[in-house]
């Protein structure tokens, strides 16, 4: 199998598409899964003629294939049937006789009265069969990996068979995504030099080595989402965003989650906020600065504009300039993450996270898994299995399968967000006991939205614009979830559009708005960099007095499982 590009834009497609991101995803259980089936069966047995109908159409549809009068061709960008093999007539009307059969039966949801989210539902509990009983998936009708088996001298099923009793054993029976074995923290990847300048219980401070003779005199903090490894920001080098925000003179800092057992159920939201506030009094006190410029990423861009409500509140000039990287402020926009949400999923979801004192990491992954299985699941069951060949070597799945934990409150805390779209609705929740109201936030902001997220889509992270008080400058990258923030300068497919001004209407500023090329990294540090005070001499040595270096970075945390 091919890995997904590590520099090209598109990534909504293929691996990089689902990655999890830190979001407050609620997930279905069993029971919700066959009752979104039950109540499509039900409303379709009420329609009788609706089923007459559509069987009708795919007899049709079946004839026209099997006499060769089909004109069904899969998506171009369908890589499972890319094998020149499906052009043979005989495979040709394997592919479409399965391509007739997925189209009727994800059709059939429109067919029947269901409201909206009971029609997605419908059709992801139908997704779920289709993708399954596709060709490609069956050694008996996957024309490739009858090739293989038979050049290899049945070589290629036997390593298939290594690898299922593998992720049997070890990947809760998962095909493997990744080979994570080129990947090891603090050696080839999380390897910017810095150090650990401050612990406490829920995170670690690490404070980044200069590379330029010359920094900004105002620090700059980097929040990373709660559900993740901090590390994406930090991958091999050229692809680090650190590594970049050094080489501009910057001073950084990176708070490193503690990944939470279920003795921590009890830390919420402000938990975290208070997290973040500690972070930008130790890196102001370090670098002698009145402010910290503060940049957060997914649920790290929430909980950043959790700390500007609070801070907005009391009067506070602790936080200079601020940054949101695809971070959700309207929670009603469609998506993957609020297609299960409702107040009977949400509390079951809270339920059982309180239960087990938090929502584990690893069910997570394979909650996501299932969003896109045919990006998640299938191709590397195609791939592992029926090829026989190792995953990839892929630095962002490598990270992606690192997965950690999310306290119990601190889950029921964003989920009561997403329920409540809190951010649109000023006062209707607290940091820290301060009603947040983003109106009264006067911060300059930059926020990043990604044209081809699934899970937070751009018009959700658009919303900043309508919602903070101060000047908000929005760019849009033209990539996914991951890949828009994994984005070193450098990639000849990367663009992003920035607006003359923020209407109110999302899609009203892309009309009018003017591409780029180019990664947003670059256009982040320079609108940045006035915002970043005076020029001094880099520091010799990092921490200060009160904050000495403690452990090199990558810290202790980023190694760490309950």
């Amino acid at each position: 199998m091919t890995p997904p590009d590590a520099t090209g834009p598109e990534d909504s497609a293929g691996p990089l598409g689902s990655i999890r991101g830190a979001n407050p995803f609620v997930g279905m259980t069993r029971g919700q899964f066959a009752a979104a089936g039950a109540r499509f069966a039900a409303q379709l047995a009420r329609r009788p003629m609706v089923l007459g109908s559509e069987g009708v159409a795919l007899a049709t549809k079946q004839y026209r294939v099997l006499t060769g009068a089909s004109e069904l061709r899969p998506d171009p960008k369908d890589r499972r049937f890319a094998d020149p093999a499906w052009g043979h007539p005989v495979w040709r009307r394997v592919l479409q006789s399965y391509l007739a059969t997925r189209d009727s039966v994800l059709a059939a949801p429109d067919e029947v009265d269901l409201d909206d989210k009971s029609a997605a539902r419908a059709r992801f509990v139908l997704m779920q069969l289709t993708e399954a009983l596709a060709p490609t998936n069956s050694l008996l009708t996957n024309p490739a990996a009858i090739k293989k088996a038979a050049s290899t001298k049945g070589r290629s099923l036997m390593a298939g068979g290594r690898h299922l009793a593998h992720d049997v054993r070890h990947n809760g029976g998962l095909p493997s995504q990744v080979d994570t074995r080129p990947f090891v923290i603090g050696a080839t990847i999380a390897v910017t030099p810095g150090s650990v300048v401050y612990t406490s219980e829920v995170f670690e401070l690490i404070q980044y080595r200069p590379s330029t003779r010359r920094v900004a005199e105002r620090p700059v903090l980097v929040v990373p989402p709660q559900i993740n490894r901090y590390y994406f920001l930090d991958l091999a080098p050229s692809r680090s965003f650190v590594e970049h925000a050094v080489a501009q003179g910057l001073q950084v800092f990176m708070m490193s989650w503690r990944n939470p057992g279920p003795e921590h159920r009890h830390w919420g939201l402000d938990t975290y906020v208070q997290a973040c506030l500690e972070a930008v009094e130790a890196a102001n006190e370090i670098t002698r600065s009145e402010r910290c410029n503060v940049i957060g990423f997914c649920a790290g861009g929430l909980t950043v504009a959790c700390l500007l409500g609070h801070l907005g509140a009391i009067g506070s000039e602790a936080v200079g300039a601020a940054a949101l990287a695809v971070a959700g402020i309207d929670t009603e926009a469609r998506s993957a993450i609020n297609l299960f949400a409702s107040r009977r999923s949400v509390a079951s979801s809270i339920a059982r996270s309180r239960r087990k004192g938090l929502l584990d990491g690893r069910s997570l992954s394979r909650t996501f898994a299932w969003v896109r299985p045919n990006d998640l699941v299938w191709n590397y069951w195609v791939n592992n299995y029926l090829m026989g060949e190792n995953p990839p070597a892929f630095d962002v799945l490598a990270w992606n399968s690192d997965a950690t934990n999310l306290p119990a409150a601190l889950h029921a805390d964003f989920l009561q967000l997403v329920l409540t779209n809190g951010f649109l609705h000023p006062g209707s929740f607290a940091a820290l006991g301060s009603p947040v109201d983003l109106g009264i936030v006067k911060n300059d902001l930059y926020v990043v939205g990604a044209i081809t997220d699934h899970l937070v889509p751009w018009e959700s992270t658009y919303m900043a614009t309508q919602t903070f008080g101060g000047e908000v400058r929005y760019v849009l990258s033209n990539s996914g979830h991951i890949q828009a923030l994994v984005n070193p300068p450098g990639n000849p497919k990367a663009s992003f559009l920035v607006g003359l001004d923020n209407p109110p209407d999302p899609e009203e500023w892309r009309a009018q708005a003017e591409m780029r090329k180019g990664s947003w990294w670059t256009d982040w540090a320079e609108w940045m960099a006035p915002r970043s005070g005076e020029q001094r001499a880099a520091p010799r040595k990092l921490g200060s007095r009160t904050h000495p270096p403690q452990v090199p970075a990558p810290g202790r945390y980023v190694h760490q499982h309950p």
